[in-house]
């Protein structure tokens, strides 16, 4: 779900900003890196609390025309 929407924004992005052919794009680079993590606090027994971590990831893509140079 998230990766398809990732590489859809790719593209668009690809065909209205560089006017690059959608049909010759291929993907050049993808990968996953660390981004924010978001601290909450959970009630537990006898009135303590105890800290719960969400982290979050951000997904890159880069798509180039195929034959181009890297």
């Amino acid at each position: 779900g998230d990766v398809r929407k990732v590489l859809y924004s790719a593209v668009s992005n690809a065909e209205n900003n560089h006017n690059l052919d959608i049909d010759n794009l291929v993907v050049a680079e993808a990968f996953v890196g660390k981004n924010l993590v978001m601290k909450r606090f959970a009630s537990r027994a006898r009135g303590r609390s105890s800290r719960i971590l969400k982290p979050f990831s951000e997904i890159t893509i880069v798509v180039r025309e195929a034959g181009e140079a890297a």
